[in-house]
């Protein structure tokens, strides 16, 4: 951004030197290669620790909008505002660095077609209606399919698209196992899908799904050997011993990890149950966290599985503090440029706060109003006529202008 605006520089009477509004226009108008920059930026702040473990999250963002020309419009499911509402949606892959639990939005792209929009997880969907004259059962003359070769929907095809173009950035940089998705990847597509990039996939079943344990009987001697034991049901689970158990605001917490079949999976699954037991009243619930890597430990999928929510606060500062949420382009290329700045500046951000002495990890509004504090400051020295470089080693000057800090100095 900086070379950008030094080589299309034009002075402005109410800018700094070296940027005007034009600028910004032709900034926005332009194409830019957001994930190229996003990786620098990335590969920058982690400097000397590219060696960490770390893992790969993706979510849908959805910006609502009005009126009726902007680019990529539809309607898609606001999870804030618990409905459908017309909006734009973006694709992002973040790069989620396990000890320091941050996450750096890397790659972003926005769903466009209406094959995928209404192939999303968060795209509505229309009504199916089915055909007055078919049958019921299995078509005659029909031959089973493989489950490994899948029919990928126009959704994960696009995140399919974005995983690999995440790994060609990060390239032999860093080495990524796993990918983490919410439940909306919960089925054999999406994990055919996660392999075909070559990682793990770590994601959410329904509550409800019907797995097996593996047969351990004796074969019979004929036919194909069984292969479903008993039902997984919630009183064989808790006869056996748990991996791990402990309490937490009135409610018993147990954990156990099971290796089990799903029909609709062509292979065994890591699946781990997390039981909930309300002590008052004795009801219960459970959570199935699964994975492909039958070696993945229990308490390592949890913890990478809560990681994913980090994306969610990415979310939250691009929107609250980055103007994800105000823009008013509309054109496709502004559109994109305004989208990805905005996660741009989360990581950005990210990198002036470990630069700036005072300020608290983590707090945009303290960051912000240091800056501001700052520039006005300066602004004040220039007015009366005195040299700038004199005070800008005076902290207790600066200090004196941090009006609506929410954090004080040490």
């Amino acid at each position: 951004l900086t070379l950008y605006i030094a080589q299309n520089q034009h002075p402005s009477r109410w800018t700094e030197k070296g940027c005007s509004y034009s600028t910004v226009q032709r900034f926005f108008k332009d194409k830019h290669e957001w994930g190229k920059l996003s990786w620098l930026l990335i590969k920058e702040h982690l400097s000397g620790k590219l060696s960490r473990t770390y893992i790969l999250a993706g979510d849908e963002v959805v910006v609502t909008k009005s009126g009726k020309k902007i680019f990529g419009l539809g309607t898609f499911f606001s999870s804030i505002q618990n409905k459908v509402v017309a909006s734009i949606c973006f694709i992002n892959i973040s790069l989620i660095d396990v000890e320091s639990r941050k996450s750096y939005p890397l790659y972003t792209e926005q769903l466009v077609r209406e094959d995928v929009k209404e192939s999303a997880p968060k795209g509505k969907k229309g009504k199916k209606t089915k055909p007055s004259n078919k049958k019921r059962g299995r078509p005659k003359g029909s031959k089973n399919k493989s489950r490994t070769e899948v029919e990928l929907s126009p959704f994960l095809l696009q995140l399919k698209g974005c995983i690999l173009a995440a790994l060609q950035l990060i390239a032999l940089h860093i080495k990524i196992t796993y990918f983490v998705y919410d439940g909306a990847l919960g089925n054999n597509s999406a994990l055919q899908m996660v392999k075909q990039t070559g990682l793990h996939i770590i994601s959410k079943l329904r509550h409800d799904s019907e797995l097996y344990f593996p047969y351990k009987g004796e074969y019979s001697g004929r036919g194909k050997p069984r292969k479903y034991g008993e039902k997984v049901t919630l009183e064989r689970i808790t006869d056996g011993k748990p991996c791990d158990e402990f309490t937490e605001d009135n409610t018993r917490i147990r954990i156990y990890q099971v290796q089990v079949w799903h029909k609709k999976f062509p292979h065994l699954l890591n699946v781990v149950i997390i039981v909930r037991t309300n002590i008052s009243n004795g009801k219960t619930s459970k959570a199935l966290l699964f994975s492909n890597d039958l070696e993945l430990a229990h308490d390592t999928l949890i913890d990478y599985y809560k990681l994913r929510f980090q994306i969610e606060f990415n979310f939250r500062d691009a929107k609250q503090y980055w103007g994800l949420e105000d823009f008013m382009n509309i054109e496709k290329d502004k559109v994109n440029n305004a989208a990805n700045f905005s996660l741009f500046m989360v990581t950005f951000s990210q990198l002036l706060l470990a630069k700036i002495e005072g300020v608290k990890p983590g707090s945009m509004q303290d960051l912000k109003t240091v800056c501001r504090a700052q520039k006005l400051t300066l602004r004040v020295i220039n007015s009366l006529g005195l040299n700038p470089d004199d005070f800008l080693n005076n902290a207790d000057l600066f200090q004196a202008a941090e009006i609506g800090r929410i954090h004080a100095r040490k």
